[in-house]
């Protein structure tokens, strides 16, 4: 096994996962849900992210091919889901709980875009591209990474219960303003890439 390409594919899936950042985002998605609900969210979430990182690490280059779809394209679709996400949550619209609307948070927005987002799909792409066969390396970097992230949203629920309800609410809306800046940035990369190459 390739030790620096699994060093390089844990770093990159770790860090653009970004479980810390990610844990109020997935607080402000799972509010008014019990803890064991809220942790299956998260599992399921992490497996279907876990899935479909392997999936794209192995066949996304031909799937986009396929599909004609461009990294940049797919960068402005998550960035458009990840927005409006995020004016839900400014405008005080998550306080049900999702899950009791028929909506699946832990696929989209958990799993696809924030846990497996257009970053870490086009990453785990280009090390497959560069690691010799058998990927061995690759594949441990995002089985391990996703693990370490999964572990650390499960802390979601002691820092529930550590800020309280107007705790969650004003960080609800502080997430929603920098979750909309960050779906504004990715959405404006694809735009460039889309456009300006």
């Amino acid at each position: 096994m390739d030790t620096s390409v699994f060093v390089q594919t844990f770093i990159a899936v770790f860090v653009l996962a970004d479980a810390v950042g990610n844990i109020p985002i997935v607080l402000a998605l799972t509010k008014g849900m019990e803890p064991e609900d809220r942790n299956k969210v998260i599992d399921k979430g992490s497996i279907v992210a876990i899935a479909v990182l392997l999936l794209f690490a192995f066949s996304g280059q031909y799937i986009l091919s396929y599909l004609e779809i461009s990294i940049a394209s797919l960068r402005v679709a998550g960035g458009l889901l990840l927005l409006l996400i995020a004016l839900q949550m400014l405008r005080g619209e998550l306080d049900t709980p999702i899950h009791e609307e028929g909506r699946d948070v832990s696929i989209t927005p958990l799993a696809l875009p924030l846990l497996a987002g257009p970053g870490t799909l086009t990453s785990v792409m280009l090390f497959m591209s560069k690691s010799q066969s058998p990927h061995l390396g690759v594949v441990l970097g995002i089985v391990v990474a996703m693990f370490v992230t999964w572990l650390i949203l499960r802390l979601a629920n002691q820092i529930d219960k550590l800020i309280g309800v107007e705790g969650t609410v004003i960080v609800t809306q502080l997430l929603g303003f920098l979750l909309a800046a960050l779906a504004v940035e990715i959405g404006s990369t694809g735009i460039k890439e889309l456009f300006l190459h």
